[in-house]
């Protein structure tokens, strides 16, 4: 192979790849800094106003959610109140409950991206997650005060807690297969952001599709 076809061959593999890839462009419109974690992606400090376009590649699994009141030093290394991904700014792994999560599985069965937003980890900040293009138009909207309403028993600093994070019994965390049904507390979330995910098998009122190359948004305090 000459160089001039290797040349041509790697642009358009690069073309494929981004043709297929998403972007997701996180805007923060709260009245205070976020640091938004994103896996794959890392994290990205969010003062009021500012956004950040992600791409993401082709066939990729993944979340975005909101930390709060966060510290960190010239290295990227700190504490998060809410959201924090083992204390670092650049996330490598996923973040700690409370926190709203925007998740993604992209070019899946049929070519399409499902989606879903989820408070089966809480939730700390209010949240819009909607495609912005290819002509798919169906979003989820979670912006009520959960955070002023929860539970005592689910109350955390910065945040409302998901009973599972609190109670860890089967009942919550629907881990052991078999039947598991909302119950009192995430009937709390769900009558709040009927969109969400409000418990793990909450999916067939959760989980939205769109086709694969489209691309997202992430508006908190929408």
């Amino acid at each position: 192979m000459t160089t001039f076809t290797l040349s041509i061959f790697l642009l358009l593999i690069f073309l494929f790849r981004s043709t297929n890839a998403a972007v997701f462009t996180i805007l923060n419109n709260c009245p205070y800094t976020v640091w938004v974690g994103a896996v794959p992606g890392g994290g990205q400090q969010l003062n009021s106003g500012q956004t950040w376009a992600l791409s993401v590649p082709s066939s990729t699994v993944g979340r975005i959610w909101p930390r709060t009141n966060c510290n960190f030093d010239g290295s990227g290394r700190g504490k998060c109140q809410t959201g924090d991904c083992n204390g670092l700014l650049r996330c490598q792994n996923y973040g700690t409950p409370p926190n709203t999560l925007a998740e993604y599985s992209l070019n899946q069965y049929n070519n399409l991206d499902f989606f879903d937003m989820s408070l089966a980890d809480g939730f700390n900040v209010p949240m819009e997650f909607k495609p912005s293009s290819g002509g798919c138009t169906r979003g989820i909207l979670c912006k009520s005060d959960i955070n002023g309403q929860c539970p005592n028993e689910l109350r955390a600093p910065g945040g409302c807690n998901n009973p599972c994070t609190v109670f860890k019994t089967n009942e919550y965390c629907c881990v052991s297969g078999g039947n598991c049904s909302p119950t009192d507390f995430p009937r709390f979330f769900k009558t709040r952001c009927p969109d969400a995910y409000s418990y793990p098998k909450d999916d067939q009122t959760s989980t939205f599709t769109c086709p694969g190359g489209t691309n997202y948004s992430v508006v908190l305090c929408p």
